[in-house]
């Protein structure tokens, strides 16, 4: 049956061979145009029960007209759930629905003749799923001043105005966003689920309804969208001329240049930058390129074995995500994200005191039963705040140790970080430390780090043995004197790092300590677990700091590029490096972790810039343990 076109026929929705399951919209003249304006419009809704918030969707291209478009419609949507005829008055803007049994001339002068100018609210998609009603965002835009303050978050129209004075970053922020939808600034800083669990429990009356998609501006992608001034490039890579894809990286070094691409330019520079001049962001790197092996030939190499095990716990290859802070500028599925893999890989994950996600998120985010993770802690000048933290790692049976790190009393001067600035306020979920940018530049790492003690000290060893029965690690041990300490002390695990070169400038690479331990002091060796992070690029960089002794080798920055890319570009980060890891293996002549030793490395060009004794100040306390002798 085809039905008689009345008037001229616009069509607004996609054609019916594209209709979704959930929805289809169609709206055709039912009256003649009168002086060229259109008296009346008819908009057919069918919706189902399965979706009644996802707007009609539109489609580009010219009218169709009538006779081209009428015939598909009534009869091949019967099978549909309550059809709907919306009449609205295009003059006026004014809208009424009945119900349409059948689309006909007769239907459409029957509806017509009903008072089309009875005032009804504005024509939306019924409401949203919780029940409340749709608005636009240009209802939302008129609400932008501190007394009367909307913010759209995730589909939420949020009422902040009595909520403003009590923002951890201030009004500033909420003032900037006021009138506007913050999602994707929102979800590149924050953890799911906060505005539940910090707003909505306190203020319920806040969510006020859900924003009209169908008035959302298309969004565009940048990556993190955190907002900032101009790019720093901190790191070495240069950008390419194209966007580079996942496919593309072939090495973890590629991973740099593509994540100055992906990230935001203020997550760019504060993962990529180093403390002042960044010497020791550069030695770190170049100490690795200045050690040689020394292969065996002719040696089966067929099957290797990766595996170990790190203070007790298993692991399938001899490194680790190490600690990161707010890694959610990376990517936005930050810390959870990194676990999901982890789990996915069998390597451990050591979770940062400054993560930008909680700490139940993080654990939440965990994919096998018998995963490892370990805890880095940052202590808390309010002691009460690191005992709560260690207590939820104590009664997690994932969490297996606590590395408590002692390089960072007072935050490193990083230039690159403090240039750009950010008109977000950033939020640690973990330690609840906060961004915000002030007069000095807008230095995340600074801002975030003002809660950490720096009054801690050797005695705090046994503070901290008495919070956890866990395997206890110190973490940023820089030099070999301080590395016999730690053994006497009865620390279960030394962590050489220089922060990754974000601390102090001039301290030396780990890689360095590690070989002044190798000279000076194997002994420690036998006594506690060394770790290492800094500079690591590549599988050889990792046999290599095995064949000095350590236990296991960190790599942050890498994992945080390659999270730019989700947990694939972390998947396949974690694959790289064990190709590389195994090829070295088979290229150095040995089949398993257990055969590796300094006899495979010639050191020599470093011997020269690492100490040759033992040097201690007047006020330092010598070790009173002796060497073992070989």
């Amino acid at each position: 049956m085809r039905y008689p076109a009345v008037g001229p026929v616009r069509h607004s929705a996609v054609p019916m061979d594209r209709v979704t399951p959930t929805r289809h919209s169609l709206r055709y003249y039912v009256l003649p145009r009168v002086f060229g304006r259109p008296l009346l419009t008819i908009q057919h809704h069918v919706q189902s029960r399965a979706d009644t918030t996802t707007p009609p969707r539109r489609a580009a291209g010219p009218p169709r007209s009538a006779t081209a478009l009428l015939p598909t419609h009534p009869a091949e949507l019967r099978h549909r759930r309550r059809p709907l005829v919306i009449v609205q008055n295009a003059g006026q803007g004014q809208a009424r629905r009945a119900p349409l049994l059948r689309c006909s001339l007769g239907g459409g002068i029957y509806v017509a003749s009903r008072p089309p100018s009875r005032p009804t609210p504005p024509l939306h998609p019924n409401s949203s799923k919780g029940g409340k009603k749709l608005i636009p965002l240009s209802e939302v835009a008129k609400h932008n001043q501190p007394g009367d303050l909307w913010i759209v978050i995730n589909g939420r129209v949020l009422d902040l105005s009595n909520y403003a004075g009590q923002h951890p970053g201030g009004t500033a922020i909420l003032q900037t966003w006021a009138g506007k939808d913050a999602s994707a600034l929102f979800n590149a800083i924050h953890s799911p689920g906060i505005v539940e669990e910090r707003l909505l429990s306190q203020q319920p009356g806040a969510y006020i309804g859900d924003i009209d998609p169908s008035t959302l501006p298309t969004p565009s992608h940048s990556g993190s969208s955190v907002s900032a001034g101009s790019s720093a490039t901190a790191g070495s890579a240069p950008v390419a001329d194209h966007e580079i894809t996942l496919d593309e990286i072939i090495g973890l070094p590629d991973l740099d240049a593509a994540a100055e691409q992906r990230m935001s330019p203020k997550g760019w520079a504060y993962i990529s930058a180093g403390a002042t001049d960044m010497s020791s962001l550069a030695a770190n790197r170049q100490a690795f390129n200045e050690i040689w092996f020394r292969p065996r030939v002719l040696v089966d190499v067929k099957d290797v074995d990766t595996s170990t095990s790190f203070l007790g716990s298993p692991s399938s290859v001899p490194f680790f995500i190490a600690p990161t802070g707010m890694s959610k500028l990376a990517g936005p599925e930050g810390e959870p994200g990194l676990a999901t893999v982890a789990g996915k890989e069998g390597l451990v994950q050591f979770i940062s005191t400054n993560s930008s996600a909680p700490l139940d998120k993080i654990l939440e985010g965990r994919s096998a039963d018998d995963q490892v993770q370990f805890f880095q802690l940052y202590v808390d000048k309010n002691r009460d705040n690191s005992e709560k933290l260690l207590k939820r790692c104590n009664e997690h049976p994932g969490v297996r140790a606590v590395f408590v790190t002692v390089d960072c009393p007072a935050p490193g001067k990083r230039e690159a970080d403090e240039r750009v600035r950010t008109t977000a306020v950033l939020e640690s979920g973990t330690s609840g430390g906060v961004v915000q940018a002030d007069k000095r530049g807008g230095g995340v790492g600074r801002t975030t780090g003002q809660y950490i003690d720096p009054k801690l000290n050797w005695d705090d060893l046994r503070w901290l043995r008495s919070q956890t029965p866990m395997p206890i690690g110190v973490k940023g041990v820089q030099s070999v004197e301080d590395a016999i300490r730690c053994a006497d002390a009865g620390v279960d695990a030394i962590y050489l790092s220089n922060h990754g070169g974000r601390a102090l400038d001039g301290s030396p690479p780990a890689l360095y300590t590690l070989l002044e331990l190798r000279k000076l002091r194997p002994d420690v060796f036998d006594k506690c677990e060394v770790y290492i992070d800094g500079g690591v690029r590549r599988g050889t960089d990792i046999v290599k700091a095995l064949c000095l002794g350590a236990r296991g080798v960190g790599l942050g920055r890498p994992f945080l590029y390659a999270l730019s890319f989700g947990q694939d570009g972390v998947h396949h980060a974690v694959d790289i490096l064990k190709d590389e890891v195994e090829t070295t293996m088979r290229l150095l002549g040995v089949n398993k972790l257990s055969e590796l030793g300094p006899h495979l490395v010639n050191t020599k060009a470093l011997e020269g810039k690492i100490a040759t004794e033992l040097a201690y100040g007047p006020n330092e306390e010598k070790s009173t343990s002796a060497p073992k002798t070989k």
